[in-house]
């Protein structure tokens, strides 16, 4: 007998700064309009240099890690385009700040915004022939494009941590995918530059595109519908590119599923408004949005997930609620965490933008506090990274 294998818990982290987008516009001379509808953000996180995927990975897994989830754990999957190694692993990393046990196995995945759910479904795969063990999955990133770039407003920086076991608490993984891979130069990073190249419109095609040739190829691998379909989660760069997916397919449901899903495709946004995009770690911020956003929700809902990743990998699959799923969403400490950032002004961001310690030829310190109790990147000591978590924290 086969079992059921998915998502026990979720949480979630992103920098404790802020940046509004209306005050971003006006500063660079651009319509407010262009930005909170035309691209459908309203704030973006702004990353002081004590953080980094590392810090962020494992504030979020902090947040849902108990000492017996440490126990059972096999594996560290950390995905992530915003490396801090070319070799080592940001899962290493992780795995000494998060106390965890050296038994483990700790991988780093790259590819774009979709290694995230690479992770999901290999750790899906794992718990499955292990189902009394458990794997751990983060999926972190920084979106940074340079002051006064068409990217800048797409810029955004956070993380979600997934643990991954049988009979989970919060949502099911169905054995359902469809994927696909194309070379296409719509967004890449060479490795001798800090920050993305992108052709904006290429990219949003593409995205497109798959989307459409994705649900069609699930729909005849299924024989589902989207009438079945009960809410969506999509890779969101910025949170007007879902709904131009769903524009594509939208009218295959009838006329009260698709208020529904317009209703639900809103809430899964609402988290990316406030914090922009967190690349492989998008797609699960718009589940949890979902979650966290629609009371409507019921267990046994099948909810769609389309990840994609530029240059150009995408998958499609779906996920079903289980009973007493209510409890496992972190609603109140994802609200927590944005509710308390401090806003900064554009001149405070733009100097908070140039403070990032690049350069590990040079001895520094970063501007952490002793007093944090967040994981915290601390600077460089002889080419090294050094890191500082509480201890009475784990």
């Amino acid at each position: 007998m086969t079992v059921a294998v998915g998502i026990d818990k979720i949480g979630f982290d992103t920098p404790g700064l802020v940046l509004d987008l209306v005050s971003l516009a006006k500063q660079r001379g651009d319509e407010p309009d262009k930005y909170t509808i035309g691209i459908g953000q309203d704030q973006q996180a702004v990353v002081p240099n004590y953080e980094d995927v590392v810090t962020m990975g494992v504030n979020a897994a902090q947040s849902i890690l108990t000492d017996a989830d440490r126990q059972d754990l096999d594996m560290l999957i950390f995905a992530t385009e915003s490396g801090v190694d070319n070799s080592k692993s940001a899962a290493v990393f992780a795995q000494q700040l998060l106390d965890l046990p050296v038994n483990i196995r700790t991988i780093e995945l790259k590819q774009a915004c979709y290694a995230g759910t690479y992770g999901l479904m290999q750790a899906r795969d794992y718990v499955t022939l292990h189902p009394d063990r458990k794997v751990l999955v983060i999926a972190a990133d920084i979106a940074r494009y340079g002051l006064a770039t068409p990217g800048e407003v797409t810029q955004g920086a956070g993380a979600v941590a997934m643990l991954v076991a049988a009979n989970p608490r919060l949502a099911v993984i169905h054995d359902d995918s469809v994927f696909m891979s194309q070379d296409t130069p719509d967004f890449w990073r060479p490795i001798d530059r800090s920050q993305a190249l992108v052709d904006g419109h290429l990219s949003t095609d593409v995205y497109k595109a798959m989307f459409a040739k994705l649900w069609q190829r699930y729909q005849d691998q299924t024989g589902l519908d989207l009438n079945q379909i009960d809410g969506w989660a999509f890779h969101l760069p910025y949170t007007k590119m879902a709904k131009k997916a769903l524009d594509q397919v939208i009218d295959q449901a009838d006329d009260r599923h698709q208020d529904l899903l317009k209703q639900r495709l809103a809430a899964s946004q609402a988290y990316s408004r406030r914090v922009g995009n967190t690349y492989t770690a998008s797609v699960y911020m718009s589940l949890l949005s979902l979650l966290a956003n629609d009371d409507s929700l019921q267990a046994g809902d099948r909810l769609g997930i389309f990840s994609y990743g530029s240059g150009a990998e995408a998958e499609l699959f779906s996920l079903s609620l289980v009973p007493g799923f209510e409890d496992q969403g972190p609603k109140t400490a994802v609200n927590r965490i944005l509710d308390r950032r401090q806003l900064v002004s554009v001149p405070e961001y733009e100097r908070i933008f140039s403070s990032q310690l690049l350069d590990s030829t040079v001895n520094s310190r970063s501007a952490a506090s002793p007093r944090s109790l967040r994981a915290q990147f601390w600077g460089w000591q002889d080419g090294q990274r050094l890191y500082q978590v509480p201890k009475d924290e784990l």
